[in-house]
C-alpha cells in the first residue's frame, strides 16, 4: 500500500497548472505550508485536512516533511515544501483518498503515464477505525521506544502550537494582552512538565487536563486568577482549532467560576489634598501625573502613552489611544493647562511622563512605563500615609469622577448630569457610564430618614 508521503516525495512527473476543484462541497482543505516564522531549528512541512467519513468533519491528517528538514537555509527548503504542496493538492483532486486502500489508484496513475489502459475499478474501503497513516519511513527495524518517539515528534509540541497561536494573536491583540497570554502558556507549559510529564504533544492536552492545571491555579490563589487563566487558554486553543491544529478547543467547555472581583477605593477629600500637599515637595513628576488621572480622567496607562506630539495646545486638546477607542480626543481643562511646563522645544517623539524628568526618551514598554509609577506610587505615597491595597493610581479617577457627578447634580436631573459627565469620561455608552457609577458608589439616594 501506497501512503501519502510516497507519493508526494517521490513524485517526479513535469507539474502543470491544477484542475480546478469541484462545485461541491469539498471533502479536503487546500494544504498548507508551516515555515516556523521563518525558524530553522524548528521542523518545517505541509499539513491538510480531509473529512472523516464517520463525523463528516475535516480531520487534520499527519504532517508532510518529506526531505525539506535536511536543508539549512529558508530558501531550498521553502521551494521543496511548495512542490510538496503543489502535488499533495494534484492528488487530493484527482480522487486520493487516506481513508482508503490506494494501490488502484496508483496503479491507474501509473497507467495514464505510460498510456496504457488501465481498468477502473473502485478503490476497495479498508474498515478502520482510524485514518491510515500518511506518512511511511522506509528504514531497518528500530525499537519500539524509537518509533514511539518519531510518532510524537510528527505532531505539533504544546510549546509549538502555543507559539504559533501567539505569532497569530500578536497580529490582532495590545502588547500588553499578548504578554498575559504567554505568561499564561509558560505556566502550563511548566506544570506539564513538573506533574504530567508524558504530554508531549498538543492533541494530548484535553479538557481533563486543563481542569488539572486550573484547579492547581485555584488552590494556590483565587477563583479571579483560575478565570484569567481559563480566558487566556481558551482564546489561544480557539486560534488552533481555527486554524485545525486541534479538532476541537478542549477549555471551551469548562466553566468560569464565580469570583468576587476586587474594587479601588475612593479617596476622602481629606486623603486627596493630604497627598497632593505632600507630592508638591517630595515627587512633582508624580504629583502631575496623577493629576492627568484626576483632571483629565485618563487611566493611568494612557497617561503612559501621551507624547509631546499629542498637545495641540493652540486648542488645549489632547489625542491619545484609549480603552474604547484607537484615537481619543479630550479638551484639556485649565486647572490642568496651568501645571504645564513649556512644551514647546521638547522633542515631539519624546514621551510626556519619564522617571527622571518631564519630556523625554524612555526605552521601556507600556506594560512597563505604567508598572513604574504604580511601583513608585507604592513607595513613595502609600507607605507613607499607609493606604491599603484597595488605593491606588486608579482610585483618583473614581475620586474625581465622583465629584464631578456629585457637583452636576446640584443643578440637573440624574439623566442631564449623566449626559454631560459622558462627554468628560468618554465612555462608549450612557449603560456603561452608569454601571460605572454604581460601581464606585458615585450615585447616593437622598437622606430617607423622613420616610422612616
Amino acid at each position: 500500500m501506497l501512503y501519502t508521503n510516497e507519493f508526494i516525495t517521490f513524485e517526479h512527473e513535469n507539474e502543470h497548472d491544477l484542475e480546478h476543484t469541484l462545485a461541491h462541497k469539498k471533502d479536503f482543505s487546500v494544504p498548507k505550508i508551516y515555515n516556523a516564522n521563518g525558524n530553522l531549528a524548528k521542523r518545517w512541512y505541509v499539513y491538510f485536512s480531509f473529512r472523516d467519513p464517520k463525523t463528516g468533519r475535516l480531520k487534520r491528517m499527519k504532517n508532510i516533511y518529506g526531505a525539506a528538514n535536511s536543508h539549512k537555509n529558508k530558501e531550498d527548503r521553502l521551494a521543496l515544501l511548495t512542490r510538496y504542496r503543489r502535488r499533495v493538492l494534484k492528488l487530493l483532486q484527482e480522487g486520493y483518498n487516506p481513508y482508503i486502500d490506494n494501490t488502484e489508484f496508483h496503479k491507474n496513475r501509473l497507467a495514464k503515464k505510460s498510456e496504457i489502459p488501465a481498468p477502473v475499478e473502485q478503490p476497495k474501503i479498508v474498515p478502520v477505525d482510524k485514518p491510515l497513516p500518511t506518512e511511511v519511513k522506509i528504514e531497518a527495524p528500530q525499537p519500539l521506544k524509537q518509533k514511539q518517539k518519531e510518532k510524537v515528534a510528527d505532531k505539533m509540541t504544546i510549546r509549538e502550537a502555543f507559539d504559533f497561536s501567539l505569532e497569530l494573536k500578536a497580529k490582532v491583540i495590545n502588547e500588553r494582552s499578548l504578554q498575559d497570554y504567554s505568561y499564561s502558556t509558560n505556566a502550563v507549559v511548566k506544570w506539564l512538565k513538573e506533574n504530567k510529564p508524558k504530554i508531549k504533544t498538543i492533541d494530548q492536552f484535553t479538557k481533563k487536563v486543563a481542569l488539572e492545571f486550573l484547579n492547581s491555579v485555584l488552590l494556590k490563589t483565587s477563583s479571579r486568577n483560575r478565570n484569567n487563566y481559563r480566558l487566556n487558554l481558551s482564546s489561544l486553543m480557539q486560534t488552533l482549532e481555527d486554524n485545525e491544529i486541534i479538532d476541537s478547543n478542549p477549555i471551551r467547555k469548562i466553566p468560569v467560576l464565580k469570583s468576587t472581583p476586587t474594587r479601588n477605593k475612593t479617596y476622602t477629600t481629606q486623603q486627596q489634598e493630604n497627598i497632593f500637599s505632600y507630592l508638591e515637595k517630595e515627587d512633582p513628576i508624580l504629583l502631575l501625573y496623577i493629576k492627568f488621572i484626576s483632571y483629565n480622567l485618563l487611566r493611568p496607562v494612557e497617561v503612559c502613552r501621551l507624547k509631546i506630539k499629542d498637545f495641540d495646545l493652540k486648542n488645549n486638546t489632547i489625542q491619545f489611544k484609549a480603552k474604547n477607542s484607537p484615537l481619543k480626543t479630550k479638551l484639556i481643562p485649565k486647572i490642568l493647562l496651568k501645571e504645564l511646563p513649556d512644551l514647546s522645544k521638547l522633542n515631539p517623539e519624546n514621551f510626556l511622563f519619564t522617571p527622571i524628568k518631564i519630556g523625554g526618551a524612555w526605552d521601556a514598554s507600556e506594560n512597563n512605563r505604567r508598572d513604574h509609577f504604580s511601583k513608585r506610587f507604592k513607595t513613595v505615597v502609600k507607605k507613607h500615609f499607609k493606604l491599603d491595597e484597595n488605593h491606588a493610581l486608579y482610585s483618583f479617577r473614581h475620586t474625581f469622577i465622583t465629584k464631578l457627578y456629585r457637583a452636576l447634580l446640584e443643578n440637573s436631573s440624574p439623566h442631564a448630569a449623566k449626559s454631560e459627565l459622558m462627554g468628560i469620561t468618554g465612555h462608549a455608552s450612557m449603560d456603561a457610564l452608569e454601571k460605572y457609577l454604581r460601581d464606585i458608589d458615585a450615585e447616593l439616594p437622598n437622606d430617607y430618614s423622613d420616610l422612616l
